[in-house]
Formats: structure tokens, sequence, C-alpha cells
């Protein structure tokens, strides 16, 4: 267990030394103090909260740099699936073009079809105008 003896020595208040302490633990630390602090009295809670948002203790760290690390175009440090991955994209990219004009024909097939049919239709309405113009 680690207490207040690991932390170096710090001149200064009560608050600057906790929020040291609090900072050697890291982000988990800080949640508890405030999940602590809304159980204890909400407005210690809240000002924990304010706090920590104030002073930045939630930026950067997070999923998104995670995930920046590793990107699709980057390395991931091992050269055989950096090749995997370069042509597992490269042959999804193509699959993708393909299908998408696939659906490209697709739908101009039933935009054609449609097309005649309405063409066959009014071609049909106009002959039996005319017949019936032509009886009456």
């Amino acid at each position: 267990m680690t207490t207040f003896a690991d932390v170096p020595q710090q001149t200064g208040s009560y608050l600057s030394r906790t929020e040291a302490w609090l900072d050697a633990r890291g982000k988990g630390a800080w949640i508890a103090a405030m999940v602590l602090g809304f159980i204890l009295f909400w407005p210690v809670g809240l000002a924990l909260l304010a706090f920590m948002l104030f002073r930045g203790k939630f930026q950067g760290g997070g999923c998104a740099t995670r995930r920046a690390r590793f990107t699709a175009h980057g390395s991931s440090g091992n050269a055989a699936f950096d090749a995997y991955r370069t042509e597992t994209l490269r042959r999804l990219e193509d699959e993708q073009e393909a299908f998408e004009k696939f659906l490209k024909r697709l739908r101009e097939a039933k935009d054609k079809a449609e097309f005649d049919q309405f063409m066959d239709e009014r071609a049909k309405k106009r002959d039996n105008d005319q017949r019936e113009s032509e009886d009456a």
C-alpha cells in the first residue's frame, strides 16, 4: 500500500500535497476521490469535478490517443503483420470498388426496367385513348 511517505515531500499546503499524491496515482485516484466526495457530501464531489475539469486532469492519454498510435497507415512494429494488413486493406478496397460497381449496374438495370414499364404503360394508354376516340 502506498502512503504519503511514498510521495516526495513537498512544502506547501495540505491541498497541494493531496493533489500531488492523487496525481502520482493517476486518473483512477482522482475519480475515486470525486465519487467519495459525492457520497460523503455532494458539494465536495462537485468541487472536485470542477477542479479536475479546470486543471485538465482528464485531458490526454485516452482512447483517442491510443487509437492514434495504431492507425491504418502507421507501423505496428511487426513487419509481417504490417504486410498482411496492407495486403488485406488493398484486397478489401478492391472488393468494395467491385461491389459498388455491381450496385451501380443493379440500380441502372432496375431504373431501366421501371422506365421501360412506364413507357409501355404510357404507350398502351395512348393506344387505348386512340381506339376509344376512333370508336366514338
